[in-house]
């Protein structure tokens, strides 16, 4: 609940009180002890429903400008709020989520201003690239806590539920201009740890494993995308910590923007060409995942219906047209893009598998298998597949890359290079105890074994083995 408090003019309060009565609203008037002559009228309201109050206490007459301060009430007692909440609050019914002006409110007070925004884009993405090179979990997880991306991400979303078209037009600016000077930023870390040495210019970066884990789409980076959707949209809408739901959101946002910097400071085309098809991807699925968990709380407005009765010509709503047809183009070559690459990881680990099957290879176990982004060959190069064994022989397997190449290549009609590294490790098998050995002792037992073993030394070194066992013996 809210209670309003404002400041009612003589002349208005009567049309003041016709309105809220009319409305159903309970209220009390307190007479003012100031000189302008007038009363504090004192109304109890459900949260969502302050805005539509005011503004319908405005059209009769009420000044603006007045008086006005809302404030949160910890217990009220009103005989009509559930009647109150169904005529006048906009959003979910119950308590699956907050009121339309709450939710609004939430997704504004995430967003930064501009300069601070940009700047925390930009300084996110540098932190990243350190992390990605550094092969440091750590500074990538700072990075997603600098990153301001959970605003300008969430209100699109928040704007087509409740149909403000310009929360969406202005959500969508942001995220372009943000994720522009993440990636700009990116780029200018790489060439600055190129220039100065503290990285090698040689340094393969796609072998890198966090810089090749943000390169290219699959099914695992999906389901982070959806499920920092749904957490940022739960944590807009419920009373969930909103910020831990920004770090989800960054989390698919900030090292792919990092990585696609790197592999343009690099000159790894196909490195950027899948980080950025990664970014897309999770840019559309976070929004459409927001956007859906916010409809099956309840959240009802219809983006068709608000277009159609809002066609009125204008900037704003050619802005929003060109989003949404943006938007739609998106998410269209994303999913294209994605989804090709999905199918050919698939059968490039079900081939390694297959070949891995062969029993000349029993001795060898599978750690990892990393595939480049499958670009369908537009930037003219072969896919490249990484494939990284255990043995525990020194047996060369000069045929396993070959081998492999052959079946990827044939599975997928694609020319593919093929690289294989070996983790050498030795094994020692445990060995059951024989009969005529003597069970070691540990703990207590060996701590009293050792001091006896101590005083044996000592009394042989004193008196010699002879005079020791005469001495025993006499005892």
């Amino acid at each position: 609940m809210k209670l309003i408090q404002l400041f009612v003019p003589t002349e208005d309060r009567t049309a003041v009180r016709d309105e809220l009565a009319e409305m159903d609203v309970e209220f009390v008037f307190a007479d003012e002890d100031t000189h302008r002559g007038g009363s504090i009228a004192q109304i109890p309201v459900p949260a969502g429903a302050v805005d539509t109050v005011l503004a319908r206490l405005y059209d009769v007459g009420l000044d603006e400008d007045t008086y006005t301060v809302v404030t949160d009430v910890d217990r009220a007692t009103v005989p009509n709020v559930d009647e109150l909440t169904e005529k006048y609050v906009d959003g979910p019914k119950g308590d699956r989520g907050a009121s339309h002006p709450e939710i609004r409110e939430r997704a504004a007070d995430l967003t930064p201003d501009t300069a601070t925004y940009i700047a925390f884009a930009a300084l996110s993405a540098i932190v990243a690239v350190g992390g990605l090179l550094l092969d440091s979990a750590i500074v990538i997880v700072g990075a997603m806590v600098i990153a301001p991306f959970a605003g300008s991400t969430l209100s699109a979303s928040v704007g087509l539920v409740i149909s403000d078209r310009e929360m969406v037009v202005d959500s969508v600016s942001s995220q372009v201009v943000g994720l522009v000077i993440a990636y700009v930023g990116a780029v200018a870390m790489g060439v600055f740890l190129q220039q100065t040495g503290f990285v090698p210019s040689t340094l393969s970066v796609s072998l890198v494993s966090q810089v090749a884990a943000f390169a290219t789409p699959n099914s695992l980076t999906l389901a982070i995308a959806i499920a920092a959707g749904l957490a940022g949209a739960l944590a807009l809408a419920t009373d969930l910590p909103v910020s831990i739901a920004g770090v989800a959101v960054a989390a698919a946002i900030v090292p792919a923007a990092a990585a696609a910097g790197i592999g343009t400071a690099w000159g790894e085309p196909l490195l950027v060409l899948g980080a950025i098809v990664l970014l897309l991807m999770n840019i559309v699925f976070i929004n459409l995942a927001a956007y859906l968990a916010l409809v099956s709380l309840g959240y009802r407005s219809s983006v068709i219906r608000s277009v159609r009765e809002n066609a009125a010509v204008s900037v704003r709503s050619g802005a929003y047209a060109v989003v949404i047809v943006a938007f739609a183009v998106v998410i269209a070559l994303t999913s294209v893009g994605t989804y090709q690459h999905v199918v050919y990881e698939q059968e490039v680990n079900q081939e390694v598998e297959e070949v891995l099957a062969d029993p000349a290879y029993s001795s060898l176990e599978l750690v990892s298998v990393k595939t480049g982004y499958n670009d369908m060959n537009l930037l003219g190069r072969d896919e490249s597949v990484t494939v990284t064994v255990s043995r525990s022989s020194d047996a060369q397997y000069e045929l396993l890359d070959e081998n492999v190449q052959s079946n990827v290549s044939r599975a997928t009609d694609r020319p593919v290079t093929v690289q294989v590294r070996f983790l050498d490790f030795q094994r020692a098998q445990a060995q059951s105890q024989g009969a005529d050995e003597t069970p070691q002792v540990d703990g207590l037992g060996a701590r009293i074994a050792n001091w006896a073993d101590a005083v044996w030394e000592r009394l042989t070194g004193a008196v010699g083995t002879a005079g020791v066992s005469q001495c025993v013996g006499v005892c």
